[in-house]
């Protein structure tokens, strides 16, 4: 099994597919690594020898940012702004969307579950 940034790769999975599983690797990110390792995107991981997993390592590490060094970054731009109170900073302490979107009938992503607010009783004749 192929260990990279500490994580385990799935075995029967093509490296294209299989390399997004790291975070700070996406779909898109795959093929320039793929190609600066010279590897066949098509090919499975369990089929990888150790210089090729080796040649991905060494330029994960060289050029990309992944896992623990990522999420650390960016957990720390949040709590920086914060911080430092601006609107962004916050919309992210309030838990709401942080890019302008409508909230009024949508958001649940960030909002959470809804919690049903009771209705006005018509007044009797």
């Amino acid at each position: 099994m192929a260990r990279i940034a500490g994580i385990d790769l799935p075995r029967d999975k093509a490296v294209i597919y299989a390399l997004p599983i790291l975070y700070g690797i996406g779909k898109h990110n795959v093929h320039e690594l793929v190609e600066k390792a010279g590897i066949d995107p098509r090919k499975k991981i369990r089929d990888l020898t150790e210089q090729e997993v080796g040649a991905l390592r060494e330029i994960l590490d060289r050029d990309y940012q992944v896992e623990g060094d990522l999420r650390r970054e960016i957990n720390g731009n949040i709590r920086r702004l914060i911080e430092i109170g601006c609107y962004r900073g916050l919309r992210h302490r309030r838990g709401l969307p942080t890019r302008g979107q409508n909230t009024r009938h949508n958001a649940r992503t960030r909002k959470g579950k809804a919690k049903t607010v009771a209705g006005k009783k018509k007044a009797k004749k």
